[in-house]
């Protein structure tokens, strides 16, 4: 070998570190050029077996074969072997199932339903796009941009689909106004979707605060609502979790933390891939002393379930109603490349007393949601003797060290039973279609001049009576739909009849908070929670 060729091959491993290095960093910077925004966990060069078999299916198979439908039974196939809350969201719906937890979405701003195939605006919310505009409550939309959308069959999502779009984009619709048609340009904005659906007074010291879902705006909303009651001499607060199915852990955590004092614990999270992670008090609260109770039934879920574990395992507070739905499970969710995402469990969460209260979930999943329904059969609803907890496990509040129970959903403190007397046939066929509120919709728009006296929601609520004659309205409206038998109706479920009615006008004048201030005048845990604070 000569001598040059000698002083080549010494530099043959330098070289080839130059060129595998310039290798990886063009490698990556091509990458990042492609947009590759998220790291492999599974080795992307290969295939799995069952992308495979689809892919053979696509292109081999002796039939044509709808892949997306045999992929979306894959997954789910595959999912039914975890827990009930690992899901897969397809990219069309994941938007929406974001927006819940985000606190807002992009449009115009309105409410509306289907009444006899016309969609009939029933809120326009106060500084959106839409009551900017000049949208009215009782307007009836006949087009949008060049669709028109009244008598055709439309469905509320397509609807919905129409009226969306990017800020600042516009939206042309016409409606219907007092025979008259009204075209209207509006410019679609930021509009909120509030977590807290009712917050006032109901005593002269005691609060009232309705939470529907810990999303991402709960706590500011929270803080706003607390400081706002403060300010109108608030000493003891209610806090009503009722059909509360959860949201953001950390959501929950910020409000327990109001309650709360020290650096109590207020949940840990922990899986098997999972470490422990503590979430303690760390500021002080603005309502860490004064008498405190919480409403909570069996649709209150997950992150309220924490807010509530929290509260009765450091004695904080009250807990009334029903036993919660037990879902004591976390899940992060991991966007796909299809545009979906993956909701997966990856750890279970504990209250401070150390309980786990995610029930039990063998079997398959229809018999998991079902279990509310389990719940009624057993007399859990109307006897709390009825309730069994799976859990055998003995755990103890931090102070006070009474009994309290893991397996199975927080069991009340207090326990109230549901009202049997509202569940006959003929009122279950007034919830189920929602008959009520279709009347009072129609009878508000046809009677708002009659309204125009009460100056305020309180005013409202102490003043207002359902009339027999409007009863009597009532009573035809029915008929027309193939309902009987409600001017039979018994006393007691008569006046049930007339405060929903009065509760859906107080919602047309004052959204969510006017129907709740009505609706809890007759409500029976509301009662129980006033009486626990000595009213």
């Amino acid at each position: 070998m000569s001598e040059p060729q000698k002083r080549i091959k010494v530099f043959y491993p330098l070289l080839f570190s130059i060129f595998l290095a310039a290798g990886i960093f063009l490698g990556f910077k091509l990458r990042d050029i492609q947009g590759y925004k998220h790291a492999y966990i599974l080795n992307p060069a290969r295939e799995s077996t069952i992308q495979e078999i689809l892919n053979l299916t696509r292109l081999k198979y002796v039939d044509s074969a709808h892949v997306k439908d045999l992929k979306n039974d894959a997954i789910q196939a595959i999912l039914a072997h975890l827990d009930p809350h690992s899901v897969y969201i397809p990219a069309s719906e994941l938007a929406q199932v974001n927006e819940n937890l985000e606190g807002s979405f992009q449009g115009i701003g309105v409410e509306y339903i289907m009444l006899k195939d016309t969609i009939n605006i029933t809120d326009a919310i106060p500084g959106g796009p839409a009551a900017l505009a000049g949208i009215e409550v009782g307007d009836k939309l006949l087009a949008i941009n060049d669709s028109s959308v009244a008598g055709v069959h439309i469905t509320t999502s397509r609807i919905k689909d129409l009226l969306r779009g990017p800020k600042g984009s516009k939206v042309n619709i016409s409606i219907l106004r007092n025979d008259k048609v009204l075209p209207f340009a509006i410019t679609r904005a930021i509009i909120p979707l509030p977590s807290i659906d009712a917050s006032y007074m109901i005593t002269p010291d005691i609060g009232y605060i309705r939470i529907n879902r810990f999303a991402a705006n709960t706590y500011p909303e929270f803080m706003d609502a607390m400081l706002k009651l403060q300010k109108e001499g608030l000493k003891k607060l209610v806090i009503d979790l009722r059909q509360n199915s959860g949201g953001y852990l950390d959501a929950a955590v910020n409000v327990a933390d109001e309650l709360l004092s020290d650096n109590k614990l207020i949940v840990y999270t922990e899986g098997a891939h999972y470490p422990r992670q503590d979430y303690t008090c760390n500021k002080a609260g603005v309502f860490e002393k004064g008498p405190l109770t919480i409403l909570v039934d069996g649709g209150t879920a997950s992150a309220s379930e924490i807010l509530a574990g929290a509260v009765q395992d450091w004695d904080r507070g009250t807990i009334i109603g029903r036993r919660t739905f037990g879902k004591g499970l976390v899940q992060e969710q991991y966007s796909l490349d299809d545009g979906g995402a993956l909701r997966l469990t990856v750890a279970r969460y504990y209250i401070p007393s150390g309980r786990c209260i995610q029930r039990p979930y063998t079997g398959n999943r229809s018999v998991y949601f079902d279990d509310i329904l389990e719940r009624y059969q057993h007399g859990e609803l109307t006897y709390a003797d009825s309730i069994h907890f799976t859990d055998t496990t003995h755990y103890y509040t931090k102070i006070k060290h009474r009994r309290v129970y893991g397996g199975g959903g927080i069991m009340p403190d207090v326990f109230v039973p549901i009202d049997t007397t509202r569940l006959d046939t003929i009122m279950l066929s007034l919830y189920a279609g929602s008959t009520i509120f279709d009347f009072a919709f129609r009878y508000f728009n046809q009677h708002k001049n009659e309204f125009g006296e009460y100056k305020n929601a309180v005013d409202f609520v102490k003043n207002y009576q359902v009339s027999p004659t409007v009863m009597q309205s009532f009573q035809q409206y029915t008929l027309k739909w193939g309902i009987t038998g409600v001017k039979h109706l018994g006393a007691a479920n008569e006046l049930e009849v007339a405060t929903r009615i009065k509760a859906f006008f107080a919602r047309e004048l004052w959204q969510l908070k006017g129907y709740y201030m009505v609706m809890n005048t007759r409500d029976n845990m509301v009662e129980r929670a006033l009486q626990e604070m000595g009213e």
